[in-house]
């Protein structure tokens, strides 16, 4: 590695000592001293103690402006102080009650109102909320198969876990690419019951269709990928999806548990299509473990006791249903979150400024509070395939830098994106691009190879 990536990744260690120090315990009980395999790190990864607002504190007292935040769902930023009170007091009257809250229904109402759906059922995670999403449209279709999009991440469930970071040699052709599972473990029949098309390419989508299209259950998609960066659909693309689905009567999901967070009305607000489902989670709830599958009447009606399996003991338990209320209805407003996408913008600019000033190969991505920025030298990424030409070392190098100067600049990864939170400012805005133009430098000088790691 290069002298500075070498004195970088020096200083980050000596400040994370602690950090050092609760990995050795925790490997010794947990593999890899992590609990989800997305925060393992070399040498080791950084423990967090604490969060407020738009700040982060590890243990070892160190303090960043974090515009991870949780992978993107933290869009009420960390403990906002509504949410706070409002969870203090349902605490202290039961947060898991074994049967229906009484104020299920109020939520059920405002996510109706606000994202344009006839009918809601609530959940725990994300992955809980894609697998029901898929059950509930192959049960309405009576079809097994599903087609997601290369790259696309929809949680842990089987059948979502095939090209979501596959190579080149083992994913074959561009447009019609090898069924690749993305873990050891998974069904081979889960596999071969998942179809897989390049993002942005309507025309193999059709062709893909064409052959499958009377088994294909549901088409399910991010409408804005967050595993391959921070890639917008083509003009048309989405509007291209509900005309396919509907001509093979197949259920269209959109896949919202971030982007449920990046729009005040979702994505399928914001681009103004209209799925058959979607799915929620814990963006809608400032961070509390909430998820829902949420859509047309006809599709949630059929999901029947005794028929179609829908249940969980934590499924719309008091304390995420309150979070819902009131993060929908009093943080994530309308009005607070035009002010975030503002800060977005204002962010994106910045680095498009100094990135074009210090002539850095990158493109820079962006739409409502999130965006990314691509190391490439590429001129576009809109898909997979493209994001593959990523400069892993460059991204690494920037990251470390800009860690051990106070800022998470975005989820770790190369194939991550900033968020912007309703409690950020100005202020850790400028900070975020005065550092960057500090360092600038040294990321355009790098000039080493890393490759993108297949893995989950």
């Amino acid at each position: 590695m290069s002298a500075v990536y070498e004195e970088e990744n020096k200083k980050l260690v000596e400040k994370t000592k602690r950090s050092e120090e609760i990995y050795k315990e925790s490997v010794e009980v947990t593999p890899f001293g992590v609990h989800s395999n997305y925060r393992a790190m070399d040498p080791y990864p950084i423990y967090f103690t604490k969060g407020k607002g738009s700040k982060l504190w590890d243990a070892d007292g160190n303090e960043y402006i974090d515009f991870h935040m949780a992978f993107g769902v933290l869009v009420s930023g960390h403990s906002h102080p509504v949410l706070v009170e409002a969870m203090k007091d349902r605490i202290a009257n039961g947060t898991i009650l074994g049967f229906e809250f009484e104020d299920s229904y109020k939520l059920a109402k405002i996510v109706c109102e606000r994202f344009g759906v006839d009918m809601v059922k609530f959940s725990t995670t994300g992955g809980e909320s894609t697998n029901y999403a898929v059950r509930f449209a192959r049960a309405y279709t009576e079809r097994k198969k599903i087609l997601k999009f290369e790259g696309c991440y929809h949680g842990f469930p089987d059948s979502f876990l095939v090209n979501v970071k596959p190579t080149v040699a083992k994913a074959g052709h561009p447009r019609f690419p090898n069924q690749v599972p993305a873990s050891k473990g998974i069904l081979e029949e889960a596999v071969k019951q998942t179809l897989i098309a390049p993002f942005n390419d309507l025309e193999a989508v059709e062709t893909i269709m064409k052959k499958h299209g009377n088994e294909v259950a549901a088409i399910i998609l991010e409408p804005i990928p967050m595993n391959m960066g921070y890639i917008l659909p083509r003009p048309g693309f989405l509007e291209g999806l509900r005309k396919i689905a509907d001509e093979y009567n197949s259920v269209l999901i959109f896949d919202e548990v971030k982007t449920s967070g990046k729009f005040y009305r979702g994505a399928a607000g914001y681009f103004k299509v209209k799925p058959d489902l979607v799915t929620m989670a814990k963006a809608v709830a400032g961070g509390y473990p909430l998820s829902l599958v949420a859509g047309k009447k006809d599709i949630m009606n059929a999901v029947v006791p005794g028929a179609v399996s829908h249940a969980g003991t934590f499924n719309s338990n008091s304390l995420v249903i309150t979070a819902g209320i009131v993060t929908l209805s009093k943080i994530l407003t309308e009005k607070a979150m035009n002010e975030a996408t503002k800060l977005s913008r204002m962010l994106a600019k910045g680095y498009e400024d100094i990135i074009n000033d210090a002539k850095i190969h990158a493109l820079v991505k962006w739409a409502g509070t999130s965006g990314t920025v691509h190391f490439t030298k590429a001129k576009k990424i809109e898909n997979w395939r493209d994001f593959l030409t990523t400069d892993v070392a460059r991204w690494f190098l920037y990251t470390v830098i800009m860690l051990n100067r106070g800022i998470v600049p975005s989820a770790l990864g190369p194939d991550e994106q900033w968020t912007i939170s309703v409690q950020h400012t100005k202020e850790d805005i400028a900070k975020h691009l005065e550092i960057f133009k500090e360092i600038a430098g040294h990321v355009r000088k790098l000039d080493i190879e890393m490759p993108i790691v297949e893995a989950i």
